[in-house]
């Protein structure tokens, strides 16, 4: 909302695609919400997998694009396998370095399973999204020991310290590097390490970039999309019937734990009074209606 109030987010262009071959294109987002730019860079990966077996979007002049399980789901629900990439602002120090340089910039893979499930992986480089530690930050919760940095460098377990400090523990700042190392091929898209951070500066644009790739995995099996689901069903139940470790009740694969939560939350998602109160202020400042009920 600070980003359309400053006119450094399109609420509504009109989205072009610059250049486009049967396989691949490239989307100018023209600074409108990423979540927008995001679907139909994934709509279009989707529609030329349908007819070549493969197909690769990337995204300029973007914005935030939420949750990148969301674009790879919206594949995999209709048979294919996909990645989606995004980079990210600075918000964690290369490995043993003093300042915030590189950004968390998340990825996201997703392949179409069988009975066990499908299998979806969304991850960043850092220990902990930002996110987290906004929303732990909103509910006056501390965060994990080894989670984040404060100013001087040092661990905290303060979310407010960490998200004015050097933000997220570095454990992968290699991982950090791959999506910039492709921004480099793009005048337009601005290097991670560049940015200004995601919520400072709110009157200057970010210029995110995103990359989606989307393509049939049964090409590879003579076109038998039934025998693919089952070896990933195998290669499933072979990962989740591994001899657990001392104190493990039960092995996971990425992904199930998000299914489980999403199951849980059909009656709704909860929301502490700080996120309700703060909800309500945007209400306020945007003109609408406040339409959630106050936490009794």
């Amino acid at each position: 909302m600070c980003g359309i109030g400053a006119g450094v987010v399109a609420p509504a262009p009109e989205l072009s695609f610059v250049s486009k071959t049967p396989v691949m294109a490239s989307l100018d987002a023209k600074n409108t919400f990423g979540f927008v730019a995001g679907s139909l860079a994934i709509d279009c990966c989707i529609d030329m997998a349908s007819t070549y077996g493969i197909g690769m979007v990337s995204v300029e002049h973007s914005n935030h694009f939420g949750m990148g399980a969301t674009y790879v789901l919206r594949a995999v629900k209709q048979g294919y396998a996909s990645f989606a990439f995004t980079n990210a602002s600075r918000a964690m120090p290369p490995w043993g370095g003093a300042e915030a340089l590189l950004g968390t910039s998340p990825f996201a893979v997703g392949v179409p399973g069988g009975s066990e499930g499908d299998f979806i992986l969304d991850m960043s480089p850092c220990v902990a999204a930002w996110g987290k530690m906004r929303k732990a930050a909103r509910r006056g919760e501390a965060i994990p020991e080894g989670y984040a940095l404060d100013c001087d460098g040092k661990p905290t377990t303060d979310p407010v310290k960490a998200l004015s400090g050097w933000g997220s523990c570095p454990p992968r700042s290699g991982l950090a590097m791959i999506y910039d190392d492709g921004h480099v091929c793009r005048r337009d898209e601005r290097l991670g390490v560049c940015w200004r951070r995601q919520y400072k500066n709110m009157d200057e644009a970010q210029n995110v970039g995103h990359r989606f790739l989307v393509f049939r995995p049964e090409v590879f099996l003579d076109g038998d999309a039934e025998e693919f689901r089952q070896r990933m069903d195998v290669l499933l139940r072979k990962v989740k019937g591994v001899r657990r470790a001392k104190g493990c009740d039960r092995i996971y694969v990425s992904g199930e734990l998000e299914v489980e939560a999403e199951a849980r939350r059909e009656g709704g998602i909860p929301l502490s009074q700080g996120e309700i109160d703060s909800l309500h202020e945007l209400a306020q400042k945007s003109g609408v209606e406040a339409r959630l009920q106050p936490k009794k």
